[in-house]
């Protein structure tokens, strides 16, 4: 998995996204946060889920309709929320130990997680608006960045 490369969404800087940080990763030539999805797997979730800001794990697998559905949702939520929120895509079919340990029987399966920590599971594909009052009520309850 390389280093994803994405574009600032104020000036179109192209930047490279560190797969992990404690910080959040923004655009150097303005300032402006930029959007964090990287992929994960069994060997370096605990990485990747490592940071401050509030985590959305995708359990995903590729012939999975629902997921499929849920992809473009999660990226529109990284882009919005660029700054505070992280999303770590796992393919359940490549990382079955992760998948085991927090009992993906069903997917897609979100985990809102804060400092390696589940603070929410959401199974099943929901809908756009749903996933945002989500996100939303996590950064607000504080268990997000601030």
């Amino acid at each position: 998995m390389g280093t994803p490369v994405v574009a600032c969404p104020s000036c179109g800087t192209k930047n490279r996204v560190p797969f992990a940080a404690k910080g959040h990763p923004r655009c150097p030539k303005c300032q402006t946060d930029l959007p964090w999805t990287v992929d994960a797997g069994d060997a370096d979730f605990a990485t990747a889920v490592d940071t401050s800001a509030l985590v959305i794990v995708d359990l995903w697998a590729p012939w999975c309709g629902p997921c499929r559905m849920v992809a473009p949702i999660l990226d529109r939520i990284s882009s919005e929320f660029a700054g505070r929120v992280k999303i770590v895509k796992v393919n359940v079919d490549e990382s079955p130990m992760t998948a085991q340990r927090y009992e993906a029987r069903s997917i897609p399966m979100m985990l809102f997680m804060r400092g390696g920590d589940v603070v929410n599971t959401v199974v099943g594909a929901q809908p756009e608006h749903v996933m945002r009052t989500l996100v939303e009520g996590e950064l607000r309850s504080g268990r997000g960045v601030s």
